[in-house]
């Protein structure tokens, strides 16, 4: 036989409206938190991996360039295309 209580019914109420309560708030706080990290992240000057890799790839064939300048032989030409040509500066 049950029988019902309504003190815990209203408990019950309460934990379940705490509960949708707080996981509100956590995703408001992931929210915010998530906005201020792309903050963060834009005032920074950050470069894109695909410029960094490509300036890496240039840096080592002048590299190589100025090996074979040392030792006195004539360079090939460089293949190397800088990702910032054309750019206004």
């Amino acid at each position: 036989m049950q029988t019902r209580n309504p003190i815990l019914d209203e408990f019950a109420k309460l934990t379940t409206g705490a509960v949708g309560l707080a996981q509100a708030a956590g995703e408001e706080a992931k929210a915010a938190f998530r906005a201020q990290a792309d903050r963060f992240v834009a005032d920074m000057d950050l470069v894109r991996k695909d410029e960094f890799e490509a300036l890496k790839a240039e840096v080592t064939a002048l590299r190589k360039e100025l090996a074979v300048l040392r030792a006195g032989e004539k360079p090939a030409p460089s293949t190397a295309k800088s990702p910032r040509k054309g750019a206004a500066g």
